[in-house]
């Protein structure tokens, strides 16, 4: 059953002409429908379709003012395939799910929102929910851009010293005539053969680019992938808790939505793509159709802390599942932003000294004759 509002405001307010009587090509649509539809706009379309709602703006017109209000033409055409389904009487969740830019969790609870007269509390829920995935990606970019900015600097001086300035020295050390240090033999070995070793690193990161693309859906590949992951010290940690906190807001929007149990494990399942969390909420769904409770289920993945086993338990037991499970996605919100931040200062000094390292060592490698020159001339 779609929603309806009655609207009650001034006819002004709303959109005079109706985006729908717009003509577009074929052709142009489903290249727009292709176009990415990240989270922040998705949490902008929530935050305006609730404000308006609650300003007893009805549905339809709220989409016309959202459609008036995009500056891109993929996003206008992407609103206007959903106010021409409301249009024709389907509801928003049909109409959101036919663009193919929503999630089923997405438009299975806009669904339950619509038929529980709930669509203001989803759509309020909805927002937060991609609010802090956009948070959440903003952090582990701003923790990110710093190391590979400095790693890409790092590869271009290399590059320049290894092709420009050894060889220059290595001119000056012919005059020489004398024996040369080992560790300069070796600095000038690799600068002689580094466009090579150069070509083969590339094509090294090409097989991987290209097997990782061509396996990254295969069991196998995210099951070995995540357990590597895992293992390695702060970095490992911080991968849990991102998806941990992905799992606890995916179930507490879903259970407060009043979407049943084994439904939400389903939909859930499907967002956080996971190898280890979604083989857990797989055959949890199993336990739970048996009669087990979903502390029971969870118990037997070390992937959960037991912490939360504990919180989820005792939800459980009081029947505030829902209440858990957004503590804990707030609690695990806030540690994700601690750790990052820590890494993010504890990468800093890790990076400077190995970049001085490298450079160090070649500046090392080619002063070394000079000063055994040095010494011979003073003897």
């Amino acid at each position: 059953m779609g929603f309806k509002l009655e609207q009650n405001i001034a006819p002004s307010a709303a959109v005079s002409s109706s985006p729908s009587a717009k003509k577009e090509s074929i052709f142009k649509r489903e290249l727009s429908f292709r176009s990415k539809f990240n989270d922040k706009k998705k949490e902008r379309f929530y935050l305006d379709l609730r404000t308006l709602l609650v300003a007893g703006v009805d549905l339809k017109s709220s989409l016309e003012i959202i459609i008036e209000e995009q500056e891109k033409e993929k996003d206008k055409l992407i609103f206007e395939k959903i106010h021409e389904g409301v249009v024709k009487g389907k509801s928003l969740a049909t109409c959101l799910k036919e663009t193919g830019k929503f999630s089923e969790y997405e438009y299975f609870s806009i669904e339950i929102g619509e038929e529980a007269n709930r669509l203001h509390e989803v759509l309020d829920q909805l927002m937060d929910f991609f609010a802090e995935r956009t948070a959440l990606k903003r952090q582990i970019i701003s923790v990110l851009t710093y190391p590979v900015f400095v790693f890409t600097a790092t590869l271009g001086i290399v590059y320049f010293m290894m092709t420009n300035v050894v060889p220059m020295f290595k001119d000056v050390f012919t005059q020489f005539g004398s024996e040369l240090p080992d560790l300069t033999k070796k600095i000038l070995y690799i600068s002689e053969n580094f466009p090579f070793y150069m070509t083969i690193l590339g094509l090294i990161v090409l097989v991987i680019i290209v097997f990782v693309y061509t396996q990254k859906e295969q069991d196998w590949y995210r099951k070995f992938f995540s357990s590597v992951v895992l293992k390695i010290p702060k970095v490992g940690s911080i991968i849990q808790l991102i998806y941990l906190t992905r799992f606890t807001q995916t179930m507490y929007l879903l259970l407060s939505s009043k979407t049943p149990l084994v439904r939400s494990l389903e939909l859930t399942e499907k967002m956080v793509k996971f190898y280890p969390i979604q083989k857990a909420i797989s055959q949890m769904r199993e336990d739970i159709l048996k009669g087990k409770t979903l502390h029971e289920g969870m118990t037997q993945f070390s992937i959960f802390p037991k912490r939360m086993l504990s919180l989820i338990k005792v939800g459980e037991e009081v029947n505030q599942l829902e209440d858990m499970l957004l503590k804990m996605s707030k609690q695990n919100s806030e540690e994700l932003k601690h750790q990052t931040q820590l890494i993010g200062k504890l990468m800093e000094p890790i990076i400077i000294l190995v970049i001085g390292g490298v450079v160090g060592l070649i500046l090392v490698a080619m002063y070394m004759p000079m000063f055994n020159l040095s010494n011979i001339l003073s003897q």
